[in-house]
Formats: C-alpha cells, sequence, structure tokens
C-alpha cells in the first residue's frame, strides 16, 4: 500500500517530525490541529471559541488541499485541557459540519502544545 503526504501553506506547519496529514488506504488522516495562524505561525486566539475555530480552519485547509471537505469526515478526536470546555468547542465544531456528522471522541488532557485548550484531529474518506 502506498501513501501520500498532503500538507499546505494555508495551515500551520508541523512543530515536530509529522506531516499534517497523510493519504492512505482510501483514507485522510489528518494530524492534530491547533489554534496556530499559518500566517504567523503563532496562538493569536484569545477565547476557547477561537481556538476551536482557528483549529476547524487549519482542518479545512488541508482538506482542501485534498480536494475535500468536511463532508468526507468519518471519524474526530478532539482533545480538551479541561472538560469544562465541552460546551464551547461543540458549538464552534458543530457549525462546520453539515449534519452528517462523524464518530468522535473527547478527552481531557493535561497540556497540549503550546499551551492551547483544544486540539483536533480527523480522518476522512479520500477514495
Amino acid at each position: 500500500m502506498s501513501k501520500q503526504i498532503i500538507n499546505t501553506t494555508s495551515a500551520p506547519a508541523p512543530i515536530g517530525p509529522y506531516s499534517q496529514s497523510v493519504k492512505a488506504g482510501g483514507f485522510l488522516f489528518i494530524s492534530g490541529q491547533i489554534a496556530i495562524n499559518p500566517a504567523t505561525g503563532n496562538v493569536e486566539a484569545n477565547s476557547i471559541e477561537e481556538e476551536t475555530h482557528q483549529a476547524m480552519k487549519n482542518i479545512a485547509a488541508i482538506l482542501t488541499e485534498a480536494g475535500l471537505d468536511f463532508s468526507a469526515v468519518v471519524k474526530t478526536t478532539i482533545f480538551l485541557t479541561d472538560m469544562s470546555l465541552f460546551g464551547a468547542v461543540n458549538e464552534v465544531y458543530a457549525s462546520y459540519l453539515t449534519g452528517n456528522y462523524p464518530a468522535r471522541e473527547t478527552v481531557a488532557v493535561k497540556g497540549l502544545p503550546k499551551g492551547v485548550n483544544v486540539e483536533i484531529s480527523m480522518t476522512a474518506l479520500a477514495g
């Protein structure tokens, strides 16, 4: 089985030894995205809602580079530093989807890169 690395300058460059996404076996595996502004390389969000919007915009850019959109997403993982943020994150997250929701889990973690409060990864059908 072959794999294809898919990266875009419209999403933040990886901050470690990984790719933004990998296409393999009919799927696109998108690495966890946080609220880094790809134009500046900085976290500029001032609220959990802004963090979530930026993470979702970064994912949208990767999906677009792969010729996909959120309707292709079949699985999501959301990492939160505090489960009290769940409602706000969930509201923003849902605004990017069209009702055909993917499978998902949301887990609380002790910390995330760059001190953010939310990280989101996705898997999409890439047929």
